[in-house]
């Protein structure tokens, strides 16, 4: 697998209710910039996002922000990135994301944050990409998704041959570590690897 460079961050526009939430954006962002991997986002300065961002810059890391035009004023785009890209609408966003990123990381987040982690899935399921996803539940916070795939597996709609690669760290002191290590492994064996939950 591809050494991991840049890492695009799915995470919440809010805050959350859980002061641990905004802790491990600050702690994400920190461990990403000292790791030397760069972060692509949604480009906002608001909620989760903008924390994750703005702890990277402040860590001396990269950030390169993707934005489409009609939320550049309702996500407060944080003008402090390296890079802003601005885009005519969601779908070129999340594929410029994606273009720009060696691996995929979930903070706590809302219905647009889930869009983003199973799109991902997804196209990893169909074979479209091999590149590291990482759940960080937070206070268990992505535990009822982890049950639905396996009520999911269990009616047989995730079949053997077409699971879901995915990591799970508890923390966010856990992600670099397992992106590192997943761009150790092989291709070959790049399926053992991310499946694995912890």
């Amino acid at each position: 697998m591809a050494l991991v460079r840049t890492v695009c961050v799915y995470c919440g526009s809010g805050f959350g209710t859980n002061p641990a939430f905004r802790e491990a954006a600050e702690a994400l962002g920190t461990a990403l910039a000292r790791a030397g991997m760069s972060l692509v986002y949604g480009g906002g300065d608001v909620g989760l996002m903008g924390t994750v961002a703005r702890a990277v810059l402040e860590n001396g890391g990269r950030v390169t922000g993707i934005i489409p035009d009609f939320l550049q004023a309702r996500e407060n785009m944080l003008e402090a990135v390296n890079e802003t890209i601005v885009v005519p609408d969601m779908h070129t966003r999340k594929r410029l994301m994606f273009e720009r990123s060696d691996a995929f990381v979930t903070l706590p987040g809302g219905i647009g944050t889930l869009e983003e982690l199973v799109e991902q899935l997804t196209w990893a399921q169909l074979g479209r990409h091999r590149k590291p996803v990482v759940l960080v539940s937070v206070a268990d916070f992505w535990a009822p998704l982890l049950d639905l795939f396996e009520h999911m597996r269990r009616h047989g709609f995730i079949r053997e041959g077409l699971d879901l690669s995915y990591l799970v760290a508890p923390d966010a002191d856990g992600v670099v570590p397992l992106l590192q290590a997943a761009s150790r492994q092989p291709d070959d064996r790049a399926e053992t690897l991310v499946t694995k939950r912890m």
